[in-house]
């Protein structure tokens, strides 16, 4: 008797890129993820030694990526001077931010 296979399509994952900002000391961190819902509770948990004492956070970016790469690249670019300028820029010009680095509002 022959084998039967059964050949599913590889689902396409998307990566993205988030901003986080600490509610407890002003400051944005961006990261980049596959599931940032799951990644978000791990910042707000605890569990990301680089954020653990900045917790609680606020997710209020999200960029979406057809590649690992892409959202790599842009975590790069927003965590360089030129890029932090023009990440904060944009969440200014959205009332997400005011130009004091205050949050004003969450989606």
């Amino acid at each position: 008797m022959a084998a039967s296979f059964v050949f599913k399509p590889m689902q396409h994952v998307m990566y993205y890129l988030y901003v986080l900002y600490s509610l407890k000391d002003g400051n944005l961190y961006k990261g980049t993820s596959s599931d940032p819902a799951k990644r978000f509770i791990r910042h707000n948990s605890g569990g990301n030694k680089s954020t653990a004492n900045r917790k609680p956070f606020v997710l209020i970016h999200l960029e979406e990526f057809n590649n690992k790469a892409q959202a790599l690249q842009q975590e790069r670019y927003y965590k360089s001077l030129e890029g932090g300028t023009a990440l904060k820029q944009l969440l200014v010009a959205r009332g997400i931010l005011s130009p004091e680095n205050n949050l004003l509002k969450v989606k």
